[in-house]
């Protein structure tokens, strides 16, 4: 629902009465601002967090108060905000675009037109691990092989499914086609029960750290003419790399593609929340990059272009050329 004090648009979470007895007591010259993100235990949850921290430190200037909630992540937070219960949301990028193009898990309720990019944040990179006796240096390698192709459903199994129809592949081309939840599938990798896992996911991650540092896994790379073709053809895919040292004995950057984390919000939230949102996190970026380790890629001109497949809200796109970032 939304409230107003004094002329001053305040959006709250729908059916929160501590929401509303904060903002009264807060009075006119505040307003709330609200992030959906993900689990408590995921990347999603600190990145809004952080960007909460990163506004608030201006609260005096702009009057905004930002708050992170925890959510069922990406799908959760755009139906949050497409029907006004949230103000911002991280969102992954391939459903970012199924959401404003109506497609995919969005199909029955229609594209959302309303639905504006604010800027991407960390990769989530396709992940490609296997066991050291695999035998297997290159992606292509996988064929014949016990793989963890991830359940129905997630968007682990999206990915992996969109790039085996660019190869030309089937589940037949696998020795073992195993269907294991990412929780599973690192003691799956150690147990010699599965060759490779395929895994979608922010770095550094547990679930990719857990094989390497148990039984010696390795990640190798996904590059070359088809990964390159689909990146082109695909506007919520982008290359990608796990630079060197992200996990034990890697060495060299490892190449790759991926989705990424895209923060969003919609036409009803106000350009000047927009703004200052946007301007907290890139007049503070070196501050934002050391806040957490999956931030350490980021670049400003990659978090503006990349993986956007809604509108830039305006409030965004005014601080951007302001600061020489995009020019007309």
């Amino acid at each position: 629902m939304r409230a107003s004090l004094t002329g001053i648009g305040i959006r709250l979470i729908t059916g929160s009465a501590l929401a509303l007895g904060l903002v009264l007591a807060a009075g006119a010259d505040q307003r709330f601002i609200t992030i959906g993100t993900g689990g408590v235990t995921g990347v999603y949850y600190p990145t809004g967090q952080n960007i909460c921290r990163l506004v608030n430190r201006d609260q005096d200037t702009h009057g905004m108060r930002c708050n992170a909630e925890s959510t069922g992540g990406s799908v959760f937070n755009l139906n949050s905000i497409a029907n006004g219960e949230m103000d911002f949301g991280v969102a992954q990028s391939d459903w970012q675009h199924h959401a404003y193009h109506g497609t995919d898990r969005f199909a029955e309720q229609g594209a959302n037109r309303q639905l504006r990019a604010v800027f991407s944040l960390h990769p989530e990179p396709f992940t490609v691990v296997v066991r050291p006796d695999s035998g297997i240096e290159a992606f292509e390698d996988i064929v014949g092989k016990r793989v963890n192709v991830g359940n129905p459903g997630s968007g682990q199994r999206g990915t992996v499914e969109r790039l085996m129809a660019e190869y030309g592949w089937s589940m037949d081309d696998f020795a073992l086609a195993s269907e294991l939840p990412s929780r599973e599938q690192g003691q799956a990798l150690c147990d010699n029960r599965i060759d490779v896992i395929l895994f979608t996911v922010g770095h550094p991650s547990a679930a990719i750290q857990e094989p390497i540092a148990t039984c010696g896994a390795e990640i190798i790379p996904v590059s070359g003419p088809v990964v390159d073709g689909l990146v082109d053809d695909t506007p919520y895919y982008f290359r990608a790399r796990l630079p060197a040292g992200m996990y034990p004995g890697q060495d060299e950057d490892v190449q790759t593609f991926g989705v990424g984390a895209t923060l969003v919000t919609s036409t009803g939230t106000s350009d000047s929340a927009v703004y200052h949102l946007t301007r907290a996190v890139f007049e503070n970026f070196s501050t934002f990059k050391g806040m957490h380790p999956a931030f350490a890629v980021l670049e400003p001109a990659d978090m503006i272009s990349q993986g956007l497949s809604a509108p830039i809200h305006e409030g965004a796109l005014r601080y951007y050329r302001e600061a020489g970032m995009i020019r007309d």
